[in-house]
């Protein structure tokens, strides 16, 4: 009996792990893809997905939807081969930022629907927003998260907003689905994000997003200041040069690090 148990206990870690490693590649997973690809019935996945969503390890943003990354997959791939490198690229310049603007500057990451932020240093204003770090907010509510949204392919925007809901966290949070597409459009175009009172009716921020050679966003400088001090274009506009610059070195050390690391994993000399 003692063998039974141990071996069923093996085989729940290995299904875990697997079905980690799953979602890490494919960056979702439904219950019925799991038990195709494990070998189980559907209701053995579901219990699976259950107990990696319990851990942290896969979230489930719409119920009967598809397992996306949780929070704790998330740290842990990034300590590994990017939260590191990405703490480190941002740092920095990150603190510059907030030193010459005297504001509260953020980094913020994608969890699903929602924006993380994991690195934030506290303004010097008088009345500067408060950090965030470790908070949570809905992406489409905030210059960060549209900031990266709009490096999202159609596919992937439509997939992550199955049934176009918005949450709406103040009466000024965008709701429209049409209208959201709109402003992704124009961020796209200008380079950067705002948002004002969308999760705060006290608080403006803007945001750019730190962009890999990949095409794809790794996570978004946002630098948040109350509605009194950042609501107009003129305001937004003298504030995005700094803002861009900083992600544009954030962008060039990211990068180097990760290819430099590539190159060095496939034996290319780091010259090349």
């Amino acid at each position: 009996m003692w063998k039974e148990h141990q071996q069923g206990s093996v085989n729940s870690s290995q299904m875990a792990l697997r079905t980690v490693s799953l979602v890490a590649q494919r960056g979702s997973i439904t219950v019925t893809e799991l038990a195709q690809s494990l070998g189980v019935a559907v209701s053995t996945a579901h219990r699976v997905l259950a107990n990696c969503c319990e851990t942290g390890y896969t979230l489930q943003p719409e119920r009967g939807g598809p397992y996306l990354a949780g929070p704790a997959l998330h740290e842990l791939t990034l300590s590994i081969t990017g939260a590191t490198t990405l703490r480190d690229a941002a740092d920095g310049p990150v603190q510059e930022l907030a030193d010459q603007t005297g504001e509260t500057v953020n980094v913020a990451v994608l969890e699903g629907r929602k924006i993380r932020f994991v690195q934030s240093v506290p303004g010097i204003r008088p009345r500067h927003v408060g950090p965030r770090l470790g908070e949570t907010y809905p992406a489409h509510c905030t210059a960060a998260g549209k900031a990266m949204l709009a490096y999202e392919t159609a596919e992937e925007f439509a997939e992550r907003y199955r049934g176009h809901k918005l949450e709406a966290l103040t009466p000024r949070s965008i709701t429209g689905w049409a209208c959201l597409a709109n402003e992704l459009a124009e961020i796209r175009a200008r380079g950067w994000a705002y948002s004002v009172g969308e999760t705060d009716e006290a608080v403006s921020a803007i945001a750019a997003a730190v962009v890999l050679s990949t095409g794809r966003s790794a996570a978004a400088i946002a630098i948040a200041m109350p509605t009194s001090r950042l609501a107009t274009r003129r305001e937004f506009a003298e504030i995005s040069g700094p803002l861009l610059r900083t992600t544009t070195l954030v962008q060039r050390r990211l990068r180097g690090a990760r290819e430099g690391a590539a190159a060095a994993r496939y034996g290319a000399p780091l010259d090349e």
